[in-house]
This record gives C-alpha cells, sequence and structure tokens, in this order.
C-alpha cells in the first residue's frame, strides 16, 4: 500500500468519524428560561433603591437583545451600593464582557482578586469573584466591586466556570443559557483595612437578602 493510499484511507476515516458524530448530537433546544427575576426591588433591609440608567454607549456596544436592570441603594447613614444585572441575549459573547475589559474602560485598574463566599439568608451559600480596584485618575480613590452569573440553574463565580458550562450544555444538551451577570460594588472614602473589611461586610450582608428575591432556577427544557 503506497504512502498516499494510506493518506486517503486515514482522511477518509477522518471525514466517516466525523459524519458519524452528528448522528450522537443531541437536539437542539433553543435557549433555556432565564434563572432570575429582572427586576431589582425597591428595598434590601435598610437599603433604599433608585434606578440607573443604562449608558446609550452599553447599548451600542453590547448584542441588542441584552436586557439590564441597575439600581443605586443607600442607607439613612449615607451607604451606598451600586447594583447591576446583565442579562444576555442568544449570543452570550456579544452581551457579557469579563470585568478585566469593562473595568479599565471605565477608569478602574483590578489590584487584587479573590473568590468569596456568600452565606444566603435561606440558609444556602453561593461564590462569587471579588475585586479590589483603584482609580487611574486618582490613586486616593479605591473600590470593591463583586460579581457572578446566574443561568437557568446554575449559580457560578468565574467566567471560566460559566464557558465550561456553556461547551457542556451545547455539546452533550443541546442547549444554550442566557446568563445573568450581576455585579455589587462600593466606592472607598479611603483602602485602609478596615474601611475594606466595612465594604465586604455590607456588601454581604445586602447579597444575602437580596439573592434569595431575585434567584428563580428554572428546570432546563429538553
Amino acid at each position: 500500500m503506497t504512502t498516499i493510499t494510506k493518506r486517503l484511507l486515514i482522511l477518509q476515516g477522518v471525514l466517516l468519524l466525523g459524519l458519524g458524530c452528528l448522528y450522537v448530537l443531541p437536539k437542539y433546544h433553543g435557549a433555556q428560561p432565564v434563572g432570575i427575576a429582572l427586576a431589582l426591588p425597591a428595598t434590601v433591609g435598610e437599603w433604599s433603591g433608585v434606578d440607573k440608567l443604562v449608558t446609550q454607549k452599553e447599548h451600542d456596544v453590547l448584542g441588542k437583545d441584552t436586557e439590564f436592570a441597575r439600581k443605586l441603594y443607600t442607607t439613612r447613614y449615607g451607604a451606598e451600593l451600586y447594583v447591576s444585572i446583565v442579562l444576555s441575549g442568544q449570543d452570550v459573547n456579544t452581551s457579557l464582557h469579563r470585568p478585566d475589559r469593562c473595568l479599565p474602560a471605565q477608569g478602574w485598574t483590578i489590584t487584587g482578586q479573590s473568590t468569596e463566599a456568600l452565606p444566603l439568608s435561606d440558609g444556602t451559600t453561593i461564590h462569587a469573584i471579588r475585586l479590589h480596584n483603584e482609580s487611574t485618575n486618582d490613586a486616593n480613590e479605591h473600590s470593591i466591586y463583586y460579581y457572578w452569573f446566574v443561568g437557568c440553574n446554575d449559580v457560578v463565580a468565574s467566567p471560566m466556570q460559566r464557558s465550561m458550562i456553556d461547551w457542556r450544555d451545547r455539546l452533550f444538551r443541546g442547549y444554550n443559557q442566557r446568563w445573568a451577570y450581576i455585579t455589587v460594588a462600593a466606592e472607598l472614602r479611603n483602602d485602609a483595612p478596615e474601611t475594606q473589611a466595612s465594604a465586604d461586610a455590607a456588601i454581604k450582608s445586602f447579597v444575602a437578602e437580596l439573592f434569595p428575591k431575585i434567584w428563580k432556577p428554572a428546570e432546563p427544557k429538553g
């Protein structure tokens, strides 16, 4: 058998294997139900929220079927938390951008990152990524930024975890999810450890009450 014949046989085998895979791939079931209520409550414990506008630039950059919910929450003591939900459209890649792309464009440099456990008021626990940021315009300005992702019934902290679930769902289950990207952020009056600790405590206490109100896990279709 000549070398050319062997190569042709190998190529034919690869093509047949590829075509055969089409018969074992799952039927496509379309997008899944949304696992979160896209409406932030007016109050969360002692916090009162007011709606914040989504900029035209965000509408222009993100997919046309991207949806938003955004509020600024305050207490009577003057504390503030900025809360945002971005719900992806059919193409998650055009709707959700990693924070390490978005924050620098908003004037922040990420100076620290960790994964944090967030106990909820219903007895469950979720995980989120915590970012510590420094303003690119003023070295005295800092912020704490927590984020996580919610699928139809998955809650994950990192973009990598979300991507792995997307690959699993599309290859083996025949559907894709509309992910919600949730952020809770606090600007700091200074960067002292006790100031950071106070912001962390406020965010964790806030999320413990907020998330059970808006999390609506649903069974996947198909």
